[in-house]
């Protein structure tokens, strides 16, 4: 029994190093916008902050659309610049206002040219509805089917 026991408690010891890998600009960018998005919907919802959350402009973040980084400086001005210094103050609009700007320094010094972009809509950031993208065979064969 013992042996059988420490080979199963070296297996798993070898096992827990391989999960501890850093994370990489692509996985830290979304687990930050989810992050962030997960917040957002706190703060819409929670009674203390949902009068704050009425100054806020609306935003979808997907970090595959190449006006992220210019949705993010807008929101975070809108942070800043909050009208009420009672919502400036409030621990959940600190903690998006900081997650915010990590995300933005992420994507825009030090993933720079690292992410690919598959859009450039930014009319899908403010309303979250993406438009298809079709590549030229398959818009091609959309406009023959039309006709």
């Amino acid at each position: 029994m013992r042996p059988t026991l420490w080979a199963l408690l070296c297996s798993l010891c070898c096992a827990w190093p391989s999960l501890c890998a850093p994370p990489t600009c692509y996985s830290r960018s979304l687990g930050l916008s989810s992050e962030i998005m997960v917040l957002l919907d706190k703060i819409h919802t929670y009674h203390r902050t949902k009068p704050c959350a009425a100054a806020l402009p609306t935003i979808f973040i997907d970090v595959h659309n190449a006006c992220v980084t210019t949705k993010l400086r807008d929101f975070l001005y809108a942070l800043l610049n909050h009208p009420d210094q009672y919502c400036r103050e409030r621990p959940r609009m600190v903690l998006l206002k900081r997650k915010i700007q990590n995300l933005h320094t992420i994507i825009s010094r030090l993933c720079y040219r690292d992410l690919v972009f598959f859009s450039d809509d930014c009319e899908a950031i403010d309303t979250g509805h993406v438009k298809p993208h079709y590549s030229e065979d398959r818009l091609q064969l959309l406009q023959e089917k039309k006709k």
